[in-house]
């Protein structure tokens, strides 16, 4: 069980429900460090001023924020503390709404919230009744001095709780984009055939399937560089991928229904290990 990161209470009317929140997501990337050249030192960054080329200790630091070409306003940390969002144990429910109202953009990161051992009933109240509804909750709690937007729904038994990007945080759709767009005409036949191949590479999702496969083989170099051993990677010739050519597009979809969904995906696992 992960360590809870947060830990307080879901405000649901005049209910309190204790809750513990942790982690979904688990980074499994293999991550590199800057070393010399002869992989002996670890090499760290300096804070340097560009112009003078003298270099500072983070005590003789400021912060500032720009606010033209080289323009900065400093901020004070004390100035900072007196706006900050105050720190609380308390996320507060603020409406419910419909899973669909909410386009999945403005999702950023999930975990998982579990009761505290004494809150387990009204845990199992608000779970049952959310599912039932088939509603999702949106509500505002404050976490590492940022108040977070959140959207809480239930998961099989449990809650599972999604920030929010706040909607001045998203980039609107390039307007001139969807104009022209509009403009291009696509065949009914081309259409009809698009979605017979939608169709046809329709299968029963599993995600377990798909795997990091860079990082599979990463590891494999990595684990055979500390046993002291070599191994053949592949060539760059067997990695290169052929330049898409332009293609009849009803010619490029009849192929690949003729293809068969199995042999498209193999194609496109074979690229996705090539890119």
């Amino acid at each position: 069980m992960a360590r809870p990161i947060w830990t307080g209470s879901i405000s649901f009317g005049l209910v309190s429900i204790g809750v513990e929140m942790s982690t979904v997501v688990r980074d499994r990337s293999i991550h590199f460090h800057m070393l010399n050249k002869e992989g002996t030192c670890r090499l760290r960054r300096k804070l340097v001023c560009p112009d003078s080329g003298k270099e500072y200790d983070f005590g003789q630091t400021s912060r500032g924020i720009e606010v033209g070409p080289g323009e900065y306003v400093l901020i004070d940390q004390k100035e900072i503390a007196k706006i900050k969002p105050e720190k609380g144990r308390s996320l507060e429910i603020v409406q419910f709404a419909a899973v669909e109202e909410i386009d999945p953009i403005h999702y950023e990161n999930v975990y998982y919230l579990r009761p505290s051992k004494d809150a387990r009933k009204p845990y199992k109240l608000l779970t049952d009744a959310m599912a039932q509804s088939g509603k999702i909750a949106l509500g505002k709690f404050v976490m590492r001095d940022k108040e977070h937007l959140v959207v809480i729904r239930p998961v099989e038994e449990t809650l599972v709780l999604h920030t929010l990007h706040y909607s001045d945080e998203v980039e609107a759709i390039d307007a001139e984009l969807i104009d022209s767009m509009k403009k291009i005409k696509v065949s009914a036949p081309e259409l009809k055939m698009a979605g017979e191949l939608i169709k046809a590479m329709t299968t029963e999702l599993d995600l377990a399937e798909f795997k990091d496969e860079f990082r599979a083989q990463l590891k494999v170099l990595v684990d055979a560089k500390v046993k002291g051993k070599n191994i053949k990677m592949p060539t760059d010739d067997q990695e290169r991928v052929a330049e898409p050519k332009t293609i009849n597009l009803m010619d490029a979809l009849k192929k690949s229904l003729a293809a068969g969904p199995a042999k498209f995906n193999t194609a496109t696992h074979h690229h996705r290990r090539s890119a």
